[in-house]
């Protein structure tokens, strides 16, 4: 049984009620003002639950974070460190008593301590490294952490080699090996490992000292990647153990290890693609693991296996939203149930991130809260269910609900007066028939302040991935609220390659970068300046990052007079040379299907760099200067081609941001120059 809770929840309100003289349109600094809450952790007692919450201070041009409390009742929230230091990854002792989290008060990122009821922090470790990636063993005895260390090294010895390298003036770096760079960050040579912390005689032992790898995974990994068993006996970990072959391997692989360290890591799965985020069930009979099919494939289906850890035997379950042929999901992060019964689940569903309940039983599954952007769910008291929320509507809060899907309760509100603060556009799903004659989704926000009797401009966002979704979400960085607040009507299309729609709508994309993709954009929205009549098809604006940057340059050969502009952000210019330049050499040999020099066909076949000659269309370029997945050079290229052919452009760059901007004032600069270029051409 589907529960709506996103857009027609508390703050569909906002898009009904009469404005008020202290209210204003969405914008940026909306976006800037929001309390971002994440990595909610419940206690022991299921009674409470900690969290992160991160502000903006501009002052800074940095975030801020810190833990924050609060009872799952709803009934109170209050913040328990007030330091100017980062605090974040809050986790709670067995006992419920105190919490650790990770905090740089001290210089530098180590592992700090508060009773629960308040007071002051102490610290608990004083290592010569950053500390990242916190848990508590269920036992109390020891942390589970991870530092960056050289392989067959210490703690001591790295850091030791780390001075010595400070103090060299060549800054010349020698490499024999892929990656050279990974997302922002040229490789150093370290890996990160995870160490047990004994509480008692303050020493940290490394888990997997001889092992070339990484855990958490590199760049976005945390303590998801491992999981402790509930007797504190074994540790198991996902990592990507490929030697020479890294950069063009997705086979990670789960491995177990004594926590006392007194053997080395076993490697428990023999699958050549993906297997990640281990979990114990809270009995310890079983181990839960995701695990994908195709090596290679970073976007392959995830499905849910079963070990019983015991004998070793296995079975697996996918993840079925309904019977239908395209009904199959993706799990992208799960929990136990408290009796061991059920595993809850988020996945992409058609436009929204759904939380799912599966009986491990038998594989069953049913959707417990359908709408909005759902994420961290885990058991609480009273057999309810707590998560993260968020939506096109309004940025995150925690909720729960109740045991028979019902009875959803607000946990947090502390954007609420925020979010009432601003004027936001109204959002609605609608579909169309799209490339190959099937169903594709899409989402338009109304223009703030929107009057029926008026015709507005489009801004056409096209999303990244591609393997990804524009839906249901209060994205801080691509926010159709901020082109609504600003007088547009925001339309997006899930087009072929998308999540949430089944596997083989996201595999449609693989070689067809610039066909059925391209086709459904452009029949999308003449879909919806049919169906929304108060949209101006003359007046219509494209724009997209990464992939979305991509179609941006296709779409300006292809179209080269159906938008009055365009915005490519972190787009490649050319396919074929892009290969050459990015880090990660597995994505690109999947969905081109193989090298420039085994398939050249692969590469050649919708490359915007052979359409340069068709453009016409004004464009704003824009590209950060570390971004090491979709190279500056694709983003100069860009630029020297439309201001060689005399095209109406600019250039935004920022030497200092990599794949996304997230510094608050570039955030701002970014924000102000785009609409700021659709305004030039749209109004």
């Amino acid at each position: 049984m589907r529960k709506t809770l996103g857009l027609g929840f508390a703050t569909a309100l906002l898009v009904s009620a009469t404005v008020s003289a202290e209210t204003h349109p969405f914008s940026v600094h909306d976006m800037l003002a929001m309390d971002r809450i994440s990595d909610p952790r419940v206690s022991p007692s299921g009674q409470l639950v900690a969290f992160t919450v991160r502000v903006t201070d501009l002052d800074a041009n940095k975030g801020r974070t810190d833990i924050y409390l609060a009872s799952v009742d709803g009934s109170w929230v209050r913040r328990i460190t007030t330091s100017d230091a980062s605090d974040t990854q809050a986790r709670w002792s067995p006992d419920g008593q105190a919490l650790y989290f990770v905090s740089t008060r001290s210089g530098s990122s180590q592992v700090w301590r508060i009773a629960s009821g308040g007071g002051e922090a102490e610290q608990v470790t004083k290592l010569p490294l950053d500390v990242d990636a916190l848990e508590v063993s269920p036992t109390g005895k020891f942390l589970v952490i991870a530092m960056p260390v050289f392989p067959g090294k210490s703690v001591d010895e790295t850091k030791a080699a780390m001075d010595e390298k400070e103090k060299t003036k060549a800054t010349g770096m020698l490499f024999d090996h892929l990656f050279v760079r990974h997302w922002d960050t040229w490789a150093d040579g370290t890996r990160n490992h995870i160490f047990a912390y004994d509480l008692t005689a303050g020493k940290a032992t490394d888990l997997m000292p001889a092992m070339d790898a990484d855990c958490p995974g590199k760049p976005f990994g945390g303590s998801e990647d491992f999981s402790i068993s509930p007797d504190g006996k074994t540790i198991v970990f996902s990592a990507r153990d490929a030697g020479r072959e890294e950069a063009w391997s997705t086979n990670l692989d789960i491995f177990s290890v004594p926590s006392d360290a007194s053997a080395a890591p076993t490697k428990l799965t023999t699958n050549p693609a993906t297997d990640a985020q281990p979990r114990f069930s809270p009995d310890g009979a079983t181990l839960a693991y995701l695990a994908m099919d195709r090596a290679g494939y970073e976007a392959d289906r995830y499905r849910i296996v079963l070990r019983d850890w015991a004998t070793g035997s296995e079975r697996s379950i996918d993840l079925r939203a309904d019977a239908t042929l395209r009904g199959d999901r993706s799990p992208a992060e799960y929990t136990w149930s408290a009796d061991n019964r059920e595993i809850y689940c988020t996945a992409d569903h058609i436009g929204q991130h759904s939380l799912f309940a599966v009986d491990i039983a038998n594989g069953k599954a049913r959707i417990v809260v359908n709408d909005g952007q759902i994420a961290s769910p885990q058991p609480v008291t009273g057999g309810r269910i707590l998560y993260s929320m968020n939506s096109l509507l309004g940025p995150a809060e925690l909720y729960s609900i109740g045991a028979d899907d019902k009875d959803i309760r607000s946990v947090t509100t502390l954007n609420s007066a925020k979010v009432a603060s601003a004027r936001f556009g109204k959002p609605e799903q609608f579909s169309f028939r799209g490339a190959k004659g099937d169903t594709v989704y899409g989402y338009i926000v109304h223009p703030a302040d929107f009057d029926a009797t008026k015709k507005y401009p489009v801004a056409f966002l096209i999303h990244g991935g591609p393997q990804g979704s524009f839906g249901n979400d209060f994205h801080y960085r691509w926010n159709p609220q901020a082109y609504a607040g600003a007088g547009y009507a925001a339309v997006m299309i899930d087009f072929h390659g998308s999540t949430g729609y089944g596997q083989a709508f996201t595999d449609a994309i693989t070689g067809d970068w610039g066909g059925a993709p391209y086709q459904d954009l452009m029949l999308g929205l003449d879909a919806a300046i049919k169906k929304y009549p108060f949209l101006d098809g003359t007046r219509v604006g494209a724009l997209g990052a990464s992939f979305g940057g991509y179609m941006v340059n296709w779409v300006a050969g292809m179209a080269p007079t159906r938008f009055k502009a365009l915005v490519c952000h972190d787009g490649n210019l050319d396919e074929r040379m892009a290969y050459f330049d990015t880090e990660e050499l597995w994505f690109p040999e999947w969905d081109h299907a193989g090298m420039p020099w085994t398939n050249p066909l692969g590469y050649s076949k919708h490359n915007p760099i052979d359409l340069v000659k068709n453009w016409k269309t004004p464009m704003l370029v824009v590209h950060g200067g570390k971004d090491y997945r979709v190279v500056d050079t694709q983003g100069l290229s860009t630029f020297n081609a439309l201001q060689r052919r005399g095209i109406p452009s600019k250039l935004l760059y920022f030497p200092d941001e990599n794949h996304w901007v997230l510094k608050p004032h570039n955030s701002i600069l970014w924000h102000n120059t785009v609409i700021g270029w659709l305004d030039q051409w749209l109004k």
